[in-house]
């Protein structure tokens, strides 16, 4: 924050007027952005069009504001049925190299979620629909609207021909939403290059857990995502001619994956081999389900072993998070949760991990009445990481109790036990410059000190950044809680998209003073 007759108040206060007067600039060229169906989940050829041309368009903005640009090649990925199609290119982008001033890289991506108005959209998704103040459409919020507002609180310094307080990196992609396909392979191949002047990495991709007040977010969980093949063969059965006489591979399946009975609560902490050779009479004969029980605690042995303490400054964080539990339980249309206070809610979303069943590949699911029986399934469900929490560890206790479960079914069937994908969880360190420059920011456009929030999901590029560049990496949110991200409707308030943009303006004069 600045003294009120400081020339840098007065500068803020200058570049703050510019954005309110230009608002309706802003808006328009977010319109413009969010009609470019820059869907990168689904492989089309007209898509991938679209996806280019989105990327152009904000290669050109960037130019127009006098960046040097570089639109690195992402080339060509070969999908399952042969066809190849172009990745579309990640852009490189700078402002201003002055060695006396700090250098903030921003990330942001350009590519959306399908969306069709007949999925429940209210609007045609790819319309920029304003609605008392509400700006509805695909990418608004994600992430077209957040990419857009630093670029804003830039144009408002070049627009007043004021020199920019920090040096400024870009670095937009166009294939987050389907696994950011080439970033990692080009963030190492820059780390000495691009990245070797870069002393921040901003993120502006998630949200606030508020409708009002602005949030700092500080930690994501990590992800490790599992299968578990039973097959007795590949050809389905008839359940007339086979029902009663073969183990049902779906039975072993449901038996892995639903809680049907429990480990004594004072052992689920203990491995399966401790069990055994310590209270094998405690260790329930009948015991047919494994991985969750009703209270959302899982059950597979040693788990919980490895997390971080929970600390008394981590406790006070969690009390001062303003956070309406009815409100929250509303807009989520959940009737109840599992907990009761906005504290263990929290934890149970950010600090501990969580296992959710996805799936089932190879069950009948049309409408009607198919008696089959499978003669192959595939389960799927996952478990979200938090730190300390070592990966490989917990794929090996996944599969150790997923064996043991399946061995005393008895079954001739066979099983498989595979992980598909493995995240790792990111914290970042809340005493970095960057994150007191922000909080101060934010303190100056809003009048309030921020929640300092975790994501309970899983964002890789955070952990690919910290790791690979070691600069220290802020995810900072503009849009509300009920933005609705992926879902039909996505929206981000003008009041956020504006605010967002003299928020960043306000970011960039903090970080100069505190460098």
């Amino acid at each position: 924050m600045f003294s009120p007759s400081s020339p840098t108040a007065r500068l803020l206060e200058k570049v703050f007027q510019y954005i309110d007067l230009h608002q309706d600039e802003f808006v328009q060229t977010l319109k413009e952005w969010v009609a470019v169906e820059s869907d990168s989940i689904q492989p089309v050829p007209r898509l991938r069009q679209e996806l280019f041309r989105m990327m152009a368009l904000a290669a050109d903005k960037l130019r127009h504001l006098g960046a040097s640009v570089d639109s690195v090649d992402g080339g060509s990925q070969q999908l399952p049925n042969g066809q190849t199609l172009p990745i579309p290119p990640i852009i490189l982008a700078e402002l201003g190299n002055d060695p006396k001033k700090p250098t903030v890289c921003f990330y942001g991506h350009l590519d959306v979620q399908p969306a069709r108005r007949e999925d429940g959209w209210l609007t045609d998704p790819y319309t920029l629909t304003e609605v008392d103040g509400k700006l509805y459409g695909r990418g608004a919020t994600d992430n077209k609207g957040p990419v857009l507002a630093w670029i804003n609180a830039v144009s408002a310094f070049r627009a007043m021909e004021e020199d920019l307080p920090v040096n400024i990196k870009f670095i937009i992609e166009g294939t987050e939403e389907a696994g950011s396909v080439t970033l990692e392979e080009l963030v190492r191949r820059e780390k000495d290059r691009f990245f070797s002047s870069v002393d921040y990495v901003v993120i502006s991709d998630n949200l606030w857990i508020s409708q009002r007040k602005p949030a700092l977010t500080y930690g994501t969980r990590g992800n490790s995502y599992f299968t578990v093949e039973v097959k007795c063969r590949d050809q389905d059965f008839h359940s007339g001619t086979f029902g009663g006489i073969l183990n049902e591979p779906m039975a072993d399946l449901i038996a892995l994956l639903v809680d049907l009975a429990t480990l004594p609560a004072t052992l689920k902490n203990h491995s399966i081999e401790t069990l055994l050779q310590k209270h094998p009479e405690m260790v329930p004969k009948n015991i047919n389900g494994s991985l969750v029980d009703s209270s959302g605690h899982i059950l597979i042995p040693g788990i919980y072993d490895h997390l971080a303490p929970l600390t008394e400054e981590e406790k006070k964080m969690y009390e001062a998070i303003d956070l309406d539990l009815e409100e929250y339980r509303n807009s989520s249309q959940v009737k109840k949760f599992l907990f009761d206070t906005k504290e263990e809610i929290l934890m149970h979303l950010w600090r501990y991990p969580s296992l959710s069943i996805h799936g089932i590949e190879g069950a009948f699911e049309e409408p009607g009445a198919k008696t089959v029986i499978p003669g192959r399934v595939i389960g799927k469900f996952s478990i979200r990481l938090v730190p300390h929490m070592n990966m490989s560890v917990v794929e090996t206790q996944v599969k150790q109790h997923l064996e043991y479960i399946f061995s005393k079914r008895n079954s001739s069937n066979q099983m498989v036990v595979s992980m598909a994908l493995g995240l790792h969880p990111w914290i970042a360190n809340v005493k970095d410059n960057q994150y007191l420059a922000a909080k101060r920011a934010i303190k100056t456009v809003f009048g309030t000190e921020p929640d300092m929030i975790r994501d309970g999901s899983t964002i890789p590029i955070a952990n690919l950044f910290q790791d690979v560049i070691q600069k220290s990496v802020m995810m900072l949110p503009l849009g509300a809680v009920d933005d609705g991200e992926h879902a039909q409707n996505e929206k981000i308030n003008r009041w956020n998209y504006i605010e967002g943009s003299k928020l960043f303006a306000a970011f960039f004069l903090e970080m100069a003073k505190l460098h």
